[in-house]
Formats: structure tokens, sequence, C-alpha cells
């Protein structure tokens, strides 16, 4: 079988985070000085060049989902963090940042990046051309979900699954199979008490309007295009019921009104766009 290259996606929204930083009004959504460093020097020569593209509407509205939901993410792990959690694992870590770029909060934290092997390959080569040293507290762990399931690449790393751990698996779930998904909540679901999932996903067409259903179309055919297809998509309140019968206490959706808030008093023109939506729970008590 041949070995899969470095997600494509993954890199657009690490460019995506890049352009937040250069182009978008303070404050930030999302702090994130690693981002850019590692993007190709003439890509980022063609983004400073091309400012007028990344202020088109459609491209906006992707980058204000995409940094909302990584600092909605990290604003919740600070909460988890908290109330006593010590691990996070990042599903389909991408070219993730945010163990490269630590708050202070987040310094007692052990971290696992969890990816395909050809994309921690690429985001490895990266950080050593741009000078990031890998940071004492994050483990990678490669799983190529072909050959082996998540529980078991987990369980080879030093992941301890009597301890509540965080889990973040932003934009992944729509590439994989229902099968797979409920892999992965389980997964986090036989976690102790009080350890959390934030992830985004998909909504089923018949939960959109024709517009919503529309725009997505055209999104799923973008990325569908580069070897990436969307396969699976939710109704909100099977995917709670379903949530509840795992063994989740607790499923919240950031609603628009939260999504405001992140953005407010901005004078720019960044806002959250309509994408897929943003939740997390948490595993209740046995």
């Amino acid at each position: 079988m041949a070995e899969r290259d470095a997600s494509k996606t993954a890199l657009g929204v690490a460019a995506l985070r890049a352009v937040h930083q250069l182009f978008d009004a303070e404050p930030k959504i999302l702090e994130d000085p690693i981002a850019a460093q590692l993007l190709d020097a003439d890509f980022l020569t063609q983004v400073r060049e091309n400012r007028e593209r990344a202020n088109d509407p459609v491209m906006r509205a992707l980058r204000g989902h995409v940094v909302l939901r990584s600092r909605y993410s990290e604003d919740r792990l600070a909460a988890a963090v908290k109330r006593g959690i010590r691990q996070c694992v990042i599903l389909g870590a991408g070219f993730d940042t945010f163990a490269y770029r630590p708050p202070e909060w987040a310094k007692p934290l052990r971290i696992f990046e969890v990816d395909h092997p050809g994309t921690q390959r690429e985001k490895r080569e990266r950080l050593q051309v741009a000078g990031i040293a890998i940071p004492d507290n994050l483990e990678f762990v490669s799983i190529d979900f072909e050959r082996v399931s998540l529980h078991d690449g987990l369980r080879a790393s030093t992941l301890d699954f009597s301890q509540p751990t965080f889990f973040s698996c932003l934009g992944v779930l729509v590439y994989l199979s229902e099968e797979a998904i409920r892999a992965v909540f389980q997964l986090v679901a036989s976690f102790p008490a009080s350890s959390e999932i934030v992830f985004t996903f998909s909504m089923a067409d018949s939960a959109l309007s024709e517009k919503e259903v529309e725009r997505k179309q055209k999104m799923a055919a973008r990325v569908d295009s580069l070897g990436e297809p969307w396969q699976t998509h939710f109704d909100p309140e099977q995917l709670a019921r379903e949530l509840g019968e795992y063994g989740f206490s607790e499923f919240t959706i950031l609603d628009t009104e939260q999504e405001r808030q992140y953005f407010a008093d901005r004078h720019d023109q960044l806002r959250p766009g309509r994408r897929s939506p943003i939740a997390a729970a948490i595993v209740g008590s046995r």
C-alpha cells in the first residue's frame, strides 16, 4: 500500500490561521505566531501579495470558523485543566500549534498529537526547518486508521487511560465513516468522569436550509477534489441521543450568541462563518 502524503486540508487550515495573524485586526481571536512558520516562504509571499483574495467573503467566513473552533477548544481545555485534567489528546492534529505556544496554565499538561504518519512526518520536517523544538510534554501518536484502531494506537502510547482526559477533534469527523466516529466517541466515553471532547461535525441536509445545503455541497466538492471526501453528517438531536447512550452527561453546541461574543467590538469584517457546528461533550459519572 502506497504511503499517503500529508493532508492538503490540514495545510489549508494552517494557512488560514496564518492569514488571521497577518491581516486581521487586533485582538486576534486566536493568537498563533507559529502557524506561519510552518508554511513555505513562497506561499507566504503569495499570501501577502494577494490580500484581496484573503478578504474574499467566503474565505473570510471560513477563516472566522477555523480560528473560532480552535479558540473555543482551547478555552474549554483551560476550564478542564482547572478541574484537574492533565492529559490532552488532539485527534487529527494536522498542523495544530497549541503544544508549541502553551499558555502558562497549560504547562502541567501531557499532550498527544494523533494523526496519519504521512502528515506527522511532514509536520516534523517543517518544525525542524523552522527551528521549532518539540516540547518535552508532547508525544506524537502516528496511526494509519486503515491498519490500526484509535484504541490500539493510543494503547501503544504513554497515555494513561485511568486518568480524566481532554480530547479535541476539529475538522475531522466529517472525513470518517460512521463506524470510525462511533469508535472515537466510545473511546472518549470509556475514560473517567469529567473527561471531555470538543469537536466539529457536519449537519445532515435535513437540518439545513436550501441555501445552507447548497453552500455545504460546494465546500464538499472542493475538498473532494483534493482527495479527501466528506463521508458522515449528523442530525444534532440524533447525535445528542447517541452521546447520551455512550455515557456523556453533557452535550452543548456553541450557539450564535456565544459565537458573537468572541467577535464583539472588532474593527474588521471578520465574523464566524456558518460552517460546521462546534460542540462539546463531557463524560458523566457511572
